[in-house]
């Protein structure tokens, strides 16, 4: 039986990446997404009457509900705004999965010591930087589970990687840019665990374009076995995320994911991964919390969510997806509601948006503020939009900046439990919202009253996912 490929494909938003208003797109185009999508990756049968309404489909909308479960959606059988979002994200091809179920009969390797050969190179790179990303990639695997993996220069491996174009003759043609991105093939004998990259794509060692080394750690993953994980945050997600490599670490779930296939790495201390943050787990902390136009915006690691006061969901999402020239791990921020700014403070460096747009590519100092060079990082901020103050918390103490002079006022820093009782100091995050300022302590928030100068109430901090 022949093999099947394992396809990584692209489904490229050219909208914001900001969900649009119900209404704003052809009724007509979102429908042929959603079948297209659920005939791709959930099985729809492709035998209905193209006249007839989403609503009345039954088999739609169950295939949507079972899209919808699989991303953490709300469950409702419609393509709501936040479903045709997804729809639109980077992905891979193949059908999801439920959490690291393998790929279909099983297939694995049968020897530990594996071959692998680049067979030719892409034009967007220096083969030097092509050579270290699949090198790269390799190691992500490797390093935990008892597979090895040696290069070749002729002949044949057991997994071959080139770029190709178009109808390569292996039954699986690409389409040009911004189509299908990469495939791969399962664990087998000829074509199996090759993978192939469209040339058509514009690939990078960086953030533009579309970055090899996660591109091919994600392909080697189906190539070793792997299928789909619904974690969003495991490298095999089905969709295409981007962070600093220097900064990446294999999570916890696709080191499960390649253990349940090979058994555990041969080294003595077995590797462990980050986790993915749980929305309603009570343990919860955050590193950074700003408004933003409205809505809620927490920060955790190289995650933050959404959260809009008047609506019940909340979003989860990857920094990188919004903004690719941010770090991960930002450590405070705050919004200047007047000149529509929110400020993101990593280390001694800062980030400005407007609106949801990067206003500088580069990162500025924090001394532009005016803090002293002892100051190395702000734990904590936020700005008063009535009286055009901003406060900044490091450590037991804070300062305040004057927005309009643009300058620090006189007199500080002070002892933050001088003027906020209740509150001393390890701040995590910080937001005004109406009348109170909440503080954010390890999993405990503690909501400050601004005219009785008190703490008021003291509550989980992820409260406000409704949890």
């Amino acid at each position: 039986m022949k093999t099947l490929p394992l396809l990584l494909l692209l489904h490229v938003a050219f909208s914001s990446a900001f969900p649009m208003a119900p209404g704003t797109e052809d009724e007509d185009e979102n429908i042929q997404l959603v079948k297209n999508y659920l005939k791709n990756f959930y099985n729809l049968e492709t035998d209905m009457q193209p006249h007839l309404k989403i609503k009345n489909i039954n088999p739609l909308t169950e295939k949507l509900k079972e899209m919808q479960k699989f991303f953490g959606l709300k469950v409702t059988g419609q393509p709501d705004v936040d479903t045709l979002e997804v729809m639109k994200k980077p992905r891979c091809g193949i059908p999801d999965v439920g959490q690291y179920v393998l790929t279909p009969g099983t297939p694995k390797w049968e020897r530990k010591n594996l071959t692998y050969r680049i067979v030719n190179y892409t034009p967007d790179m220096h083969p030097a930087d092509v050579d270290q990303a699949i090198q790269n990639a390799l190691k992500v695997w490797s390093d935990v589970s008892p597979l090895t993996f040696k290069r070749i220069y002729d002949g044949s491996a057991d997994i071959m990687m080139s770029f190709e174009i178009g109808d390569h003759k292996d039954n699986s043609p690409f389409d040009g840019p911004n189509g299908y991105l990469a495939h791969a093939f399962q664990p087998g004998n000829g074509l199996g665990g090759d993978v192939h990259f469209d040339e058509a794509e514009s690939w990078t060692k960086g953030s533009n374009g579309y970055n090899l080394f996660f591109v091919a750690a994600h392909e080697l993953g189906h190539s070793l076995g792997l299928s789909h994980s619904t974690d969003p945050g495991a490298l095999m997600y089905p969709t295409y995320s981007y962070m600093d490599p220097k900064e990446f670490h294999l999570p916890q779930d696709d080191i499960n994911g390649i253990e349940a296939i090979y058994g555990q790495s041969d080294n003595p201390v077995k590797p462990t991964g980050p986790t993915t943050p749980e929305t309603c787990d009570y343990k919860l902390s955050f590193d950074a919390i700003t408004t933003l136009r409205g809505e809620l915006l927490f920060f955790k690691k190289r995650y933050f969510w959404r959260k809009h006061p008047q609506m019940t969901e909340v979003e989860l999402n990857f920094i990188s997806l919004f903004w690719p020239n941010l770090p991960s791990g930002i450590q405070a921020a705050y919004e200047n509601v007047e000149k529509d700014q929110v400020f993101l403070f990593k280390g001694n460096q800062y980030w400005v948006l407007s609106g949801y747009d990067l206003v500088y590519n580069q990162p500025k100092s924090i001394y532009d503020f005016g803090f002293p060079k002892n100051v190395k990082k702000i734990d904590a901020t936020f700005s008063d939009e009535n009286s055009g103050k901003t406060y900044f918390f490091v450590g037991n103490k804070y300062w305040r900046y004057d927005e309009n002079r643009q300058s620090m006022d006189q007199g500080y820093p002070k002892n933050i439990i001088n003027d906020f009782p209740g509150i001393n100091k390890n701040i995590d995050a910080v937001f005004q919202y109406g009348r109170y300022i909440y503080f954010f302590r390890g999993n405990r928030q503690y909501q400050f009253d601004l005219n009785l100068k008190r703490v008021v109430s003291v509550m989980r901090s992820n409260s406000w996912f409704n949890c």
